[in-house]
């Protein structure tokens, strides 16, 4: 049976930079074998699939990188919420809710000053775990302890998926480091994520300012252009670090060394003894099709 796809650029302030993800549709007959396989055919970070829709604006999600299956990413999020509002849904709901592997995760869509709309998802609950010395870490980056941020950790942050967030000194680190998975195999054994994000204060651009880069592994090491997942850890891990106060956001550039530069929200808000965080960008259809 063919299946519909849609394919956007998440994060992205125009076409063909972001972040690329594939929706495919009514693919409640799928199985997981089917999915995964699709999903490394599309070759992208994420894929999604539409598995159902419920009552009102909601639907259930699968989430599948070309090696494995996601509870919860960010940009897969944003990019089916968008398809769903513009493709599926009778109305276009100024809020809907996805249900994913950590549960369900809401997405409102607002305005923005000067023009356009911004998808923006409310992240699940954030955890901060271990820290990691800065002398371990920094060979598996090809780079020097002193490159290393002193003011901040190295800390693995959960959001539904593994992430170790590395601070660093400079942007002309950022733009060096390069995830050695041979020389980061010892930090694997002992069960650090090879999910790695790197950011730096110092930017490219004039109106972000945070710079970041991710390195993952899936049948190889590769580098997400846009990584809402890892924003969202970010954003509880400067709450509790950063000095920043009860209530901040950021602007966040990403995937500029990749040619596919990114702009990433991060809006964070201490509610009592919790933490909101929500993460925003732009969507941009490039292309749809069908699954033969």
């Amino acid at each position: 049976m063919p299946h519909r796809f849609h394919i956007v650029d998440v994060f992205a302030e125009q076409l063909y930079a972001g972040n690329t993800l594939a929706v495919v549709r009514d693919a409640g007959d799928l199985d997981t074998t089917t999915m995964q396989r699709i999903a490394r055919e599309f070759g992208f970070s994420e894929t999604t699939f539409v598995t159902a829709l419920g009552a009102g604006a909601e639907a259930a999600v699968r989430i599948f990188t070309p090696a494995e299956e996601l509870p919860f990413a960010g940009h897969p999020t944003l990019g089916t919420a968008w398809v769903l509002r513009e493709h599926l849904l009778r109305e276009r709901p100024a809020a809907l809710a996805l249900a994913l592997g950590v549960g369900k995760v809401p997405v409102c869509f607002e305005p923005e000053p000067g023009g356009g709309e911004v998808a923006w998802l409310t992240a699940p609950p954030v955890t901060l775990e271990r820290t990691l010395e800065r002398g371990r870490i920094a060979p598996a980056l090809g780079l020097a302890a002193s490159e290393i941020a002193e003011e901040l950790p190295v800390q693995e942050v959960r959001a539904g998926v593994h992430q170790l967030l590395v601070p660093l000194a400079s942007l002309a680190a950022a733009r060096r480091a390069r995830l050695d998975p041979a020389r980061f195999g010892p930090l694997r054994e002992v069960g650090f994520p090879d999910h790695v994000y790197l950011f730096a204060r110092e930017t490219e651009g004039r109106d972000t300012q945070l710079h970041s880069r991710m390195f993952f592994t899936a049948g190889g090491v590769r580098e997400d252009p846009a990584t809402g997942s890892a924003t969202a850890c970010l954003g509880a891990y400067l709450l509790a670090h950063g000095g920043r106060g009860e209530r901040f956001t950021l602007r966040i550039e990403q995937g500029v060394e990749m040619g596919r530069p990114s702009l990433l929200r991060l809006e964070v808000t201490r509610e009592r003894a919790a933490a909101k965080i929500r993460v925003g960008g732009r969507v941009l259809e490039s292309a749809r099709g069908e699954l033969l």
